[in-house]
């Protein structure tokens, strides 16, 4: 079973995978300046670790080394291999800093890095036929009441059990399980996900919306068990 989700998940009413309260960055890793302005919480250590600084550069892999390995992970589906890609993408950062001029946020840049270290290890690997290009239908990929947790506590009704949501979006095509894994999970905009994956607004807002029906579909045992155990 993957472990994509290493941080409680809820699921909206309207079937969005989305990360508990206090767990997501809310503003895709990027707070707002008096001025209004979007500000990289990031910039400081990436100036002193472009400057040469490699304590710096240290602290920036303890702050985003865990999320980008579960961002990996969400794409390879291989535990070994995800961190892999995770070190492949701070080697590729570091040696690349003096070359980033904060376009965009340094996470957004990170997950531009991991995202294509992440397909060229599947291309590598030749994994490009995967069981997410199986249509819904087949219900040997869907989600079973029997697999759906029953007995969770009250408090713990409205979290999606790691097991189903590693399975749904095991399912999903790579396209869109990327784009809602940013989106729905990492907290990324619409915008920095065209960065990231050089797709135009246009065609993420599609994946997104493609994927959520999806996993709409796939976690419909989930939301009713969820359902029956708060009304009890």
């Amino acid at each position: 079973m993957l472990n994509v989700v290493a941080y409680t998940a809820v699921i909206a009413p309207n079937g969005d995978i989305r990360c508990a309260p206090g767990m997501a960055d809310r503003t895709a890793g990027q707070a707002m300046s008096s001025r209004g302005r979007s500000v990289d919480p990031d910039r400081t250590l990436v100036d002193a670790a472009t400057a040469g600084n490699l304590e710096a550069f240290e602290d920036l892999v303890r702050r985003h080394q865990t999320r980008l390995v579960n961002y990996a992970l969400a794409i390879v589906r291989d535990t070994g291999e995800a961190e892999d890609v995770a070190q492949e993408t701070f080697i590729k950062a570091y040696r690349s800093l003096r070359r980033f001029r904060g376009e965009s946020s340094f996470k957004t840049w990170l997950y531009t890095i991991a995202t294509n270290t992440a397909r060229t290890a599947l291309e590598r690997r030749g994994r490009r036929a995967r069981v997410g290009d199986q249509s819904l239908d087949d219900e040997s990929h869907t989600l079973s009441a029997g697999s759906v947790p029953s007995g969770l506590p009250d408090a713990e009704t409205t979290l999606v059990a790691r097991d189903a949501i590693d399975r749904a979006l095991a399912v999903l095509p790579d396209d869109l399980r990327v784009a809602v894994v940013l989106r729905d999970v990492e907290g990324l905009d619409y915008k920095e996900i065209a960065k990231v994956t050089g797709s135009p607004i246009g065609t993420v807002e599609s994946r997104i919306f493609r994927a959520r029906q999806r996993l709409r579909t796939l976690l419909l045992p989930l939301r009713t068990a969820q359902r029956s155990l708060a009304s009890r």
